[in-house]
């Protein structure tokens, strides 16, 4: 499982899949799916959802990562062939100066870029530790006209995303572009894969969403068609094992998987997700009974596609499950095998716990 791991998330961390622009990520899962024999189809957002038939009587699930990746979209082409972007999605603006980017033209035609840096030699002072806004930089493409650049594809609104790398920082440690969500997109696969041959199960929705990043709605899009009564949502936790860190939780990189208690955006949507308790029971008691150490996260200032999933129809109850990671909407995140490892046979575990029977009741929990 960990070597299948390890190859479908560095293959899907070198696919650019913008949020709005996840065409070539879909595929590709959809193409794994297919020769593991599970049919899927796509809505009209770009969501790619694939059924497992069930237990009639047990509660349906859907289970979830989302395809897209924060970047960028251009903005202006500037006579000398220069390029400015506009932000899409929380990208760190300390972290821009002096990035590789990757223009998404098309497949075999996309174009290489610098986000420009001030030359050191000819910076003053004052500007030394001075972050650069989004709005003033610009990339430099190798070109001397607006033409040329034109040329080579790029138009107002072509997807800019950091040029996609993966990097093996030892035997379990992975690093690069877009491990936020295409790490919990892996797990989704290969927990696909596990419960398709277990029996018996509920009806299991994989859903692979779109536009997490821009807006966060297209999950709710797809819970809206299939109606589930669970919904479990593949993600990131932070990591509180760095000096910049600490003050964060208690999650390590390469402790295991962490259950969400209490996310928060607090900025702006004023929104977030407090799992159901009959979910927080279950996979607490999945994890002691097949011996899988269990994290736990709380935390303001992030959110996820569960929060908007939950207020669909009569309510759906929802929890968050999370792989560990450090260095979130960077260039250069990085997770631990052995967690997205342990993910799996958590997930995997929980929903084959959730036969005929299994009780959503609040009152039985609390």
């Amino acid at each position: 499982m960990k070597d299948r791991l390890r190859d479908l998330v560095a293959d899907l961390m070198m696919i650019p899949g913008l949020s709005g622009h996840e065409d070539r990520v879909r595929r590709r899962i959809a193409g794994e799916l297919t020769e593991m024999g599970l049919a899927s189809r796509t809505d009209r957002l770009g969501n790619l959802i694939a059924t497992l038939p069930g237990d009639v009587g047990a509660p349906s699930v859907m289970l979830f990562a989302h395809t897209d990746q924060l970047g960028f979209v251009t903005r202006k082409i500037e006579p000398n062939g220069l390029i400015r972007i506009e932000r899409l999605g929380g990208v760190p603006e300390k972290a821009l100066a002096a990035q590789c980017v990757l223009f998404c033209v098309g497949e075999g035609r996309d174009v290489r870029g610098i986000i420009a840096n001030k030359s050191h030699h000819a910076t003053p002072p004052e500007e030394k530790y001075k972050v650069t806004p989004y709005a003033d930089l610009f990339i430099d493409i190798g070109v001397d006209s607006a033409a040329a650049a034109r040329e080579l594809g790029i138009e107002i609104g072509t997807p800019v995303v950091y040029e996609p790398r993966v990097l093996h920082l030892n035997e379990n440690r992975v690093a690069g572009t877009s491990v936020d969500d295409r790490a919990g997109c892996a797990v989704v696969v290969e927990a696909a894969r596990l419960l398709k041959d277990i029996q018996p199960r509920p009806t299991i929705h994989f859903v692979f969403a779109v536009l997490e990043e821009f807006n966060l709605r297209g999950a709710m899009v797809a819970a809206q068609a299939l109606q589930p009564d669970i919904a479990i949502q593949l993600d990131l936790a932070l990591t509180a094992d760095t000096p910049d860190m600490v003050h964060r939780g208690e999650v390590v990189l390469g402790g295991g998987p962490a259950m969400s208690h209490y996310s928060f955006h607090g900025r702006g949507t004023l929104n977030g997700t407090i799992p159901h308790p009959a979910l927080t029971a279950l996979v607490a008691r999945t994890a002691a009974e097949d011996g899988i150490a269990l994290q736990r996260t709380a935390h303001v200032g992030a959110l996820t596609d569960s929060a908007y999933v939950q207020l669909v129809g009569e309510g759906v109850a929802c929890i968050d499950l999370c792989f560990p990671s450090r260095y979130t909407h960077t260039s250069l995140e990085v997770c631990d095998l052995d967690d997205l490892v342990d993910l799996t046979g958590l997930v995997v575990g929980a929903i084959s716990r959730m036969a005929s029977g299994f009780d959503l009741d609040r009152d039985l929990y609390t």
